[in-house]
């Protein structure tokens, strides 16, 4: 459904997208990764047509971007870009009319889409008294009202509370379930873990397109979780063979290259200093600890690749 082959793009001497080589299948759900600056949001511009790339090209159902049928691309920006001092129905009527759309249609289908995205009864207040969750809800319902075979969407949930966020989700799994194909970016790892497909680039570049699943196998270190009467998040800091350590409040994740040597050392300091472990277990990686691995892939904190 979406293909990019080679794209890059620079603003004045800055380069932000260099070479990208994307593909999302039909009817997916595709995460894309990457920390602040990394080009996430221009790369959603450029599939979307809304930022011509410097070289390469982007395809849509086979066609540019500039040659579809516009219906069939749905588009949420990053922030909230629409009329605070008009009503939700207002919002919707506006944006659907920009595509032509007849009254009675709009009708139908803002029925349906404020129905299932939980706006129904708040038709007439305005944008500027919706909640942050709210007002991504309004968005993506003028991003559906066209019904779109391809929805875009950067960063939807940002600052949106835990329960929305969850709300939100559901909703992009039932229009997935519809047949609908997402990409969407996203500065939540838990939200990664529920795509089909996880894209992370960092400085412009795509490192990695893979399954979160297959991405986890991929790296290279192992994970000790520690439970210990211990709340100092740089008490390992010296410690050899722990290459990253994370304190939660109740617990350690420690990035280590070899398991057994690692966890006798650390029984070891903390009996050296009177403190029993509670445990010391081997767990998965996080998404997490795969980003912070992959946005310093030339060296995670201080060791080899």
């Amino acid at each position: 459904m979406i293909h990019c082959n080679q794209l890059t793009k620079s603003f004045g001497p800055i380069p932000a997208v260099k070479g990208v080589n994307l593909q999302v299948k039909k009817n997916s759900i595709t995460g894309l990764l990457g920390p602040d600056g990394a080009g996430k949001t221009t790369l959603l511009r450029m599939i979307c047509g809304l930022i011509t790339p410097d070289s390469g090209a982007v395809q849509l159902m086979g066609l540019p971007p500039e040659k579809i049928e516009r219906q069939d691309l749905g588009y949420m920006p990053q922030r909230f870009s629409l009329y605070g001092d008009l009503s939700v129905m207002e919002n919707i009527d506006f944006f659907a009319s920009l595509y032509g759309l007849h009254k009675s249609l709009i009708r139908e289908r803002a029925e349906e889409i404020l129905e299932r995205t939980g706006l129904a009864g708040f038709e007439q207040r305005l944008g500027e008294q919706l909640s942050g969750g709210m007002k991504q809800k309004l968005a993506l319902s003028c991003a559906l009202i066209t019904r779109p075979q391809i929805l875009v969407l950067d960063e939807p949930t940002y600052g949106v509370d835990p329960q929305s966020r969850q709300e939100f989700w559901q909703i992009l799994y039932d229009l997935n379930r519809g047949g609908m194909t997402i990409l969407l970016s996203t500065p939540y790892m838990d939200e990664a873990e529920l795509c089909h497909q996880v894209a992370f680039i960092n400085e412009g570049r795509l490192e990695v397109v893979a399954p979160p699943a297959e991405i986890k196998l991929s790296f290279p270190f192992r994970i000790l979780e520690l439970r210990a009467p211990l709340r100092d998040p740089h008490f390992f800091d010296s410690l050899p063979g722990i290459l990253d350590a994370s304190f939660y409040g109740y617990k350690y994740r420690l990035v280590v290259k070899e398991v057994e040597n690692s966890r006798h050392r650390l029984e070891e300091l903390l009996l050296s200093q009177g403190l029993e472990p509670e445990s010391i277990v081997e767990a998965a990686p996080s998404m997490e600890e795969l980003f912070v691995f992959l946005a310093e892939a030339k060296g995670f904190a201080g060791g080899e690749v």
